[in-house]
């Protein structure tokens, strides 16, 4: 057997694609679940959370920055064990499925948060001012003035930091979520073939690469319009 022949006996067996194609499907199907209920929620949450920081309750913002810190600072996958392992000695059982959702929806707020902080710093102080000396009260001068100007810069750090977030669905294979990692490390390891998990890096390129295109194509939009 030629090089060229083992190696697509290793990554490209047609029996073995053939035999786990349908548990490849059905594990970038939960991928893609999991990934849209963290980037909505996240997203959400970041913004609501850089919106209650813009009021600047001295209270409140050291709750925010603490949650922030800490979430920024800890691994996603130490999260995870952490919920998944220890909530159940008190009396919480989550499963795999909401752990996950949960602690990567909280880490991507935090990441937004501080991106959608650091969009509404960056809008000049003119704007509020005429934008208040107009009537507008200070909700609409955010909400209508202040945040659009702010969001249409943080298209592109979000836009990373959300592929990267996301991407980390495949730490739910850890604690049993039938995702698209895991679906492929136990087909790999019936088939003892490594094309599963080829099959499964192919999967991650398609749910990805139109991601990474369309964010950048927004972002091109927002800089044309910007000239």
């Amino acid at each position: 057997m030629t090089r060229s022949e083992r190696f697509i006996d290793t990554f490209f067996k047609y029996d073995v694609m053939q035999q786990y194609w349908p548990d490849i499907l059905k594990g970038l199907f939960v991928t893609c679940q999991i990934a849209v209920l963290v980037v909505v929620c996240g997203l959400a949450l970041g913004l609501c959370l850089a919106i209650l920081r813009s009021y600047r309750f001295r209270l409140v913002n050291l709750c925010i920055i603490v949650f922030i810190d800490l979430l920024r600072a800890l691994p996603p996958l130490v999260l995870i064990l952490i919920l998944y392992f220890g909530l159940p000695n008190v009396g919480v059982s989550l499963s795999g499925y909401v752990v996950l959702w949960l602690v990567l929806t909280l880490v991507l707020a935090a990441f937004a948060e501080e991106i959608f902080w650091a969009g509404i710093l960056s809008v000049p102080q003119g704007q509020w001012q005429a934008a208040r000396s107009t009537g507008m009260s200070y909700f609409n001068t955010l909400i209508y003035v202040v945040l659009p100007q702010a969001i249409r810069m943080t298209i592109a750090p979000l836009t990373n930091r959300t592929i990267a977030i996301t991407k980390n669905t495949a730490l739910g294979m850890v604690i049993g979520v039938g995702e698209l990692l895991n679906q492929a490390t136990t087909a790999q390891s019936f088939a003892g073939n490594a094309t599963p998990l080829m099959m499964a890096t192919i999967a991650y390129l398609i749910l990805f690469i139109p991601v990474v295109y369309a964010g950048r194509r927004i972002e091109q939009a927002y800089a044309w319009r910007k000239r």
